[in-house]
């Protein structure tokens, strides 16, 4: 993903905040926001036909140190290329990209009812590791997560 993706990122974006359970945001951010909030290196587009058809990209989950190896996933695909496998070929390239940048951890907060996303994850090889009741509010409402994570094996990290 580069700087000038950012018109059809953001287009991806805001069609996945118009479902209502990808993301407790309401607004598309500038791009100068988004950025600053993203991980430079893991940032990834899928292009089909010519066309950005999603987009994947990771946000640190804490300025300590200590979690230096651990990222939030972002994944968006757009409206014309879901359930095509898209999300798929994304979720593979941000693993194999995450594990030789050092990360050994990655997680996402998904809503319920996204079930698209869960079934994504879960077939990325994530965990259900908790599920978090009224976390935050979109547009007024409590809404709750369910917390997912990925361990990489490639990193030295014993699995449960």
């Amino acid at each position: 993903m580069f700087p000038k993706d950012w018109p059809e990122v953001s287009r991806i974006y805001a069609e996945g905040m118009a479902t209502g359970v990808a993301t407790f945001e309401t607004q598309v951010p500038s791009y100068e926001a988004w950025d600053a909030a993203h991980l430079p290196n893991c940032r990834l587009v899928a292009e089909a036909t010519g066309a950005i058809a999603g987009w994947a990209a990771l946000s640190p989950v804490s300025g300590r140190c200590v979690y230096g190896g651990v990222a939030e996933v972002s994944i968006y695909i757009g409206e014309a290329f879901r359930g095509q496998g898209v999300g798929m070929q994304l979720m593979n390239s941000l693993i194999r990209e995450s594990e030789a940048s050092g990360f050994w951890t990655l997680q996402s907060g998904i809503f319920p009812e996204n079930a698209a996303s869960i079934r994504l994850h879960e077939k990325a090889g994530f965990r259900r590791i908790g599920y978090r009741e009224r976390i935050g509010q979109r547009n007024g409402v409590w809404t709750d997560n369910v917390l997912f994570e990925r361990r990489s094996s490639r990193i030295g990290i014993p699995e449960d």
